[in-house]
């Protein structure tokens, strides 16, 4: 009995799909013109190809761009719906009753600090002795203080910050030297 012929040990060689000759011994120079013609021809094609995928990717950068920044606070806007509903119905509510309007107030609150920490929103809440710091401080008064000069003495308004960066810096009173007379 012979083996049969086992043809997985042998290896193909591939041969490339276009197997014409680059240039052929007889070619002549019109061969060889139109040859370089059908070149150029393929190459302009490939320039035009790749220049409109660098316009196609351009264009759709740009409007994702313009997408990104139309729609940047959706995240912020929708977690401050709820917050402006239960300021309408604190609105509308004639009970009188002044312990519910605080508890729906209340409520509010709790409902903007959720969206705040969503959005990476943080407040800069000085306390009193602590050293101003300008870039996240803005003293609007000065005031006489047994405290060392250029620290809070109060906190008129919080600052807020948006992932670092200061919405609006914390408005405080600091401390200065007393006049000496």
């Amino acid at each position: 009995m012979q083996p049969e012929n086992n043809t997985e040990n042998e290896t193909q060689v591939n041969e490339p799909e276009n197997t014409e000759p680059i240039i052929a011994p007889e070619a002549t120079i019109e061969d060889l013109q139109e040859r370089i013609n059908e070149l150029e021809g393929q190459l302009k094609d490939e320039q035009l190809r790749s220049l409109a995928t660098e316009q196609n990717l351009r264009r759709r950068h740009q409007e994702e761009l313009e997408s990104a920044h139309k729609f940047a606070g959706q995240k912020f806007a929708t977690a401050m719906l709820p917050v402006k509903d239960y300021l309408e119905m604190a609105l509308q509510d004639q009970s009188g009753n002044f312990d519910a309007l605080k508890m729906g107030v209340q409520m509010t609150l709790t409902e903007l600090q959720k969206a705040f920490d969503q959005s990476n929103v943080k407040e800069i809440d000085p306390k009193a002795g602590d050293k101003l710091d300008p870039h996240r401080h803005q003293a609007l008064q000065s005031v006489e203080s047994e405290q060392e000069p250029n620290t809070v003495v109060s906190v008129m308004k919080k600052g807020y910050t948006l992932s670092d960066r200061v919405l609006r810096p914390a408005m405080v009173t600091v401390a200065k030297a007393a006049d000496s007379e």
